[in-house]
């Protein structure tokens, strides 16, 4: 059987937060049945940009929980269980396993210690035995701790529930090489928004990203031209998506999730309020962020 599970376009859900840290699963659910509605094919759920490690494990089981039955006979829901401490992480995987969700991914325990290969394979095992799910792993340019290469060949031979790689590493002769494990049964998923293309056309099966959420559409549209083979079409869909991006960055104090929620808060979704530490997006700036995403083609304001 396969190991290629997930293909096409998988925004990374931010979690909608009250102002005293409660999750919004009424917002997070219209989000996903209106970016479902428009092609996507499912969620990375309490992730980076779903704010999970900061979040605590009651707070990241009810944005788990709200994905998948927003998404339930429409879209697949993967739900990021990493955490620093290994039994937070093994706890969420046992949940995601009892609500029905359709894979789990983790990042490493923590980027303060440095894991041998032995040590990341072992972690990832621990996972794979506390479910049936398919599991993938996170390969990033900090704390990874190992050659990826190396741990993934193992894992493919030495489990039989992880399936493949979310690589934000944005080098694709690796991720080509990633690609070539198991005889290229390896379910690869592209990391960085800005460079969606530079993976598909290198082996990626899938696309996860953050900016996804503001532009469903367009990420919809490239892969779909990717697959189609008009790369004429797709580029130009990338060089609008980047021209966004940088407006995001120039925006951003060091963390993309607050411009991403402040623009879906614009979009009509209650997205104010983010996890401390992180601060909230400045409402006072709200009208020359929209103006400047306008001037850079964003047409997707009501």
């Amino acid at each position: 059987m396969s190991k290629i599970k997930f293909s096409g376009i998988f925004p990374a859900l931010p979690t909608p937060l009250t102002e005293n840290g409660a999750v919004n699963s009424v917002v997070a659910k219209q989000l996903m049945q209106d970016q479902l509605a428009q092609g996507v094919k499912g969620f990375y759920v309490a992730g980076a940009t779903g704010e999970g490690v900061l979040l605590h494990n009651e707070q990241r089981k009810t944005i788990a929980q709200a994905a998948v039955e927003a998404c339930r006979g429409r879209g697949k829901v993967i739900v990021h269980t990493g955490a620093i401490n290994v039994e937070d992480a093994l706890e969420l995987t046992r949940h995601a396993t009892s609500i029905g969700a359709d894979a789990i991914s983790s990042i490493l325990p923590s980027i303060y210690f440095p894991c041998s290969t032995e040590e990341i394979v072992s972690y990832y095992k621990e996972l794979a035995n506390m479910t049936d799910l398919p599991i993938i792993i996170y390969a990033n340019l900090i704390g990874t701790g190992g050659n990826i290469q190396e741990i993934m060949g193992r894992l493919l031979t030495e489990t039989t529930n992880v399936i493949g790689v979310k690589d934000t590493r944005a080098n694709y002769y690796e991720m080509w090489r990633l690609k070539q494990l198991n005889g290229g049964d390896i379910n690869i998923i592209n990391g960085p928004d800005e460079s969606l293309l530079c993976g598909l056309s290198m082996g990626a099966d899938a696309g996860i990203g953050s900016t996804y959420n503001i532009m469903p559409k367009w990420f919809v549209e490239l892969y779909d031209k990717f697959k189609s083979g008009d790369m004429e079409g797709a580029r130009e869909l990338q060089t609008s998506i980047n021209r966004v991006i940088e407006v995001l960055l120039a925006w951003s104090d060091k963390s993309i999730i607050s411009p991403v929620k402040e623009v879906l808060r614009l979009q009509g979704y209650d997205m104010l309020w983010t996890a401390k530490p992180l601060k909230r997006f400045p409402i006072e700036k709200s009208d020359a962020f929209k103006n400047a995403l306008i001037e850079a083609g964003f047409p997707f304001f009501k």
